[in-house]
Parts: structure tokens; C-alpha cells; sequence
């Protein structure tokens, strides 16, 4: 049996968590405002009147204003030049007035009324219609086809364009505060990793382990799981998990991907290892993930492609001889996807994907090897772009016997 696989009851196991002592600060109005200005920046360089960003997660970066998206149009206009501007139904305004970190001039329309001939309102309030020539204004990316098929209906000569230049190079290269707390949020989840290793036991059902790391994440002090992904066996060859999932058996391939939400920010860590006596094909394939993670890793720098990083992977497991490209048995998926506010954002390490790495940004390494009807292996954790390299934010698993370095 590998070290740290095992042993404990899931009581035990709750007893030894504490949340960490080390708690960094959330993010204050000061840097909302820096970031509104980045963006205003963006715009002007980019001659670009305007912006609106949606409820959702691009309201929150922006704003501080965390706001669940639906039918009813809530968000943020904000201008190349000049203060910001809310737009939100009427009867909402004293939840949303107190949900505000950046305060300002709030629009608002009730029920019979209509939000989309509102928006053109905010515009010209900010002077940006008529003055004899077409205004350019990004509508937020998130926003929903009935969203923009609304708002098209009223724009006239003012063009609408996406607005996701700006938002996602604004939110792809985090800021040091953002980078403590998804250090934060990671470090909680790899020590609720090693924690659900240590409670498998023959028998032990998907939905068992899923629920004990929900409580583990939460004996640390977030409000608990934002996702778990629990697969034994040859269930561990599907990505995101079967209907029917089957409970641990020994010397059954586990693989646990994971993650939760601290002060906004969230992590996601997968470890793969084996309940058991591993056997040379499990060996061979864990081997070669390791690899492909750590030559991924290797490459990164500022001004390296995205698909470098993904050429990287896909070279190490061709030599191991899978794939190649997409097939199976192999990688069938990009080897890793940005996070920060949301669990998949820019940038995508991608085939093909010519956006060079930059100073900030964060994603993950994850080149999954998928060996349909045997099992699966992915191990995930994810970096931090500096101006000399990468940083990890977890350590990745050092070897199949010993996943967690729990031996020294």
C-alpha cells in the first residue's frame, strides 16, 4: 500500500483538519478601482467607448458586487472615461445598494418596462450617443443571447462588439492579492486530498468519498466543496465521471479531483494513485503522466505560446507511446484551462492557441492519459506565471508509492 493511502476512519481523519492559520486579505475597494481603470485603459487604447460587464463574475471582478446572473438584466456600465454606472431592477435596489463594495449611480426600470432601451439611457448619460460618429461598446461575454439580441434591437449606429478583450486580459493576469488567496485555496484542498486518501478502504462508494472531502473542506474553514470528481477502477478512464459510479476495490486506481472557493477564489487539485499493489501497467501510465505534467511545466515563461505548454505534454506521452493527437488511449483534451473567479477562464493551454503566457497568469497542468475499459490517470495542480518562470502553487505528486512526499 502507497504511504499516506488508508488507515484512518472518516472521523479521524476530520479530527486531525484545522483551518489555516495563514489568512490573507480579501480583495479591497482599492484594487476594484484599479482594475476599473485598467480596464478604461483598454478601452481608450483600444477606441473603445465602453463596457458592460454582467452579473456574474465579471461584475464581481470589477465591482466587488457578487450578483448570480438570470433573466433580469443586472450589471455595470463602464465608460472609456468618466464614473461607472449600475443598471438593476427597482425592487432590487436596497439588496443591491447593500451587496456594493464601489458605489454609483444606479439605473433602474420596474418589471413592465424594459432594461435593453434603459441601457442606451446609461450611454447617453456618459455622452456616449449621437456627437456625429458611431460609438464602439463591448457587451460582456457572459451575458445571454436574449441579452444581446435585446440590446442589439435599440443600438442604431453604436456597434456592439465583445467584450471579452478587455475582461479577459484584465482577469487572466492576477494581481499579487489574488495569487495569496488561490495560494490560500489550493493549500487547503491538497491537505483535504491527503486527508480523503487516508479514510479509503474497500467498498468505500463514490458518493462516501464525496461527501467526506465536502466536510474536510469544510472542518478548513470555506463553506465546502465547489466540485468533487471521485473515480475508482476503470470508471477513472472518463474525464468528468460515469452515471453509475463503482465502489473501491482493492488494488483499484482512485483518482480525486477536487476543489473549493476561499474569499472568491478557487482551487482545483486531481491526485491519482492506487488503493493497493500497483501493477506494471498502472506504474507505466502514472510514470509517464509525470512526466508529460513536469516537461508541460518546464516550458513556461512570459512570452511562451499556450500550445507550447500542451506540445510540451503530448510530446512525453508519444513517447510513451500514446495518442498520438486525441487518441485513445491518450490525451484527449487540452492539457490545462485557466482559474481564478471561475473555475475554467483564459488562458487555455491549447493546441493552436498562439496567446503568449504573461506575467500573472494562472491555469493548470493537467494532460490526463484516458485507457478506455483499464483506467485513467490525471494529475492536476496548477502555476503562477513570473517574469523568470513559473511557480507551482501545490508540489505535484512525487511518486505512485509515496503521492503525497508524506515519507520525505
Amino acid at each position: 500500500m502507497a504511504t499516506g493511502i488508508g488507515g484512518c476512519t472518516a472521523q479521524q481523519a476530520l479530527e486531525q483538519l484545522q483551518p489555516l492559520t495563514d489568512n490573507p486579505p480579501a480583495i479591497a475597494a482599492g484594487e476594484y478601482r484599479q482594475r476599473i481603470q485598467h480596464a478604461q485603459r483598454l478601452m481608450r487604447e483600444n477606441g473603445i467607448d465602453a463596457c458592460y460587464v454582467n452579473a456574474g463574475s465579471n461584475l464581481l471582478y470589477f465591482t466587488g458586487t457578487p450578483w448570480s446572473p438570470s433573466e433580469r438584466m443586472v450589471g455595470a456600465v463602464i465608460p472609456a472615461e468618466g464614473e461607472i454606472a449600475y443598471i438593476a431592477p427597482w425592487f432590487e435596489i436596497g439588496t443591491f445598494k447593500d451587496a456594493q463594495v464601489i458605489e454609483a449611480e444606479i439605473f433602474s426600470w420596474h418589471e413592465e418596462e424594459d432594461p435593453y432601451r434603459l441601457f442606451f439611457s446609461v450611454l447617453a448619460s456618459r455622452g456616449l450617443t449621437g456627437a456625429g460618429r458611431q460609438h464602439k461598446v463591448a457587451i460582456c461575454e457572459t451575458a445571454s443571447v436574449t441579452l444581446f439580441l435585446g440590446l442589439q434591437q435599440y443600438a442604431g449606429d453604436i456597434r456592439l462588439i465583445s467584450a471579452q478583450p478587455i475582461t479577459g486580459h484584465c482577469r487572466s493576469r492576477k494581481s499579487a492579492t489574488e495569487i495569496a488567496l488561490m495560494q490560500t485555496a489550493n493549500n487547503i484542498t491538497l491537505r483535504v486530498q491527503q486527508a480523503a486518501a487516508s479514510i479509503l478502504r474497500p467498498g468505500i462508494t463514490a458518493s462516501e468519498l464525496i461527501d467526506f472531502v465536502d466536510k474536510a473542506h469544510r472542518k478548513m474553514g470555506t463553506s465546502g466543496s465547489y466540485f468533487c470528481i471521485a473515480l475508482f477502477g476503470s470508471d477513472s478512464a472518463f474525464p468528468h465521471g460515469v452515471k453509475q459510479p463503482k465502489p473501491l476495490k482493492n488494488n483499484d486506481i482512485v483518482l480525486l479531483d477536487t476543489g473549493c472557493r476561499y474569499k472568491g477564489y478557487l482551487s482545483d487539485i486531481t491526485r491519482t494513485y492506487v488503493y493497493g499493489e500497483a501493477n506494471e501497467r498502472q506504474r507505466f501510465a502514472w510514470q509517464a503522466e509525470h512526466e508529460a505534467q513536469a516537461a508541460a511545466f518546464a516550458v513556461i515563461a512570459p512570452g511562451v505560446p499556450c500550445h507550447k505548454v500542451d506540445d510540451a505534454a503530448r510530446d512525453v506521452l508519444v513517447s510513451y507511446g500514446f495518442g498520438p493527437d486525441y487518441q485513445l488511449p491518450g490525451l484527449p483534451h487540452r492539457t490545462g484551462h485557466g482559474i481564478g473567479l471561475d473555475i475554467h477562464e483564459a488562458p487555455y493551454l491549447i493546441r493552436k492557441q498562439q496567446q503568449p503566457l504573461d506575467v500573472g497568469m494562472c491555469a493548470s497542468i493537467e494532460p490526463m492519459l484516458c485507457l478506455p475499459g483499464e483506467f485513467g490517470i490525471r494529475l492536476e495542480d496548477h502555476f503562477y506565471v513570473t517574469e523568470d518562470g513559473a511557480r507551482w502553487f501545490t508540489p505535484p505528486a512525487t511518486s505512485l508509492d509515496d503521492p503525497f512526499d508524506l515519507a520525505g
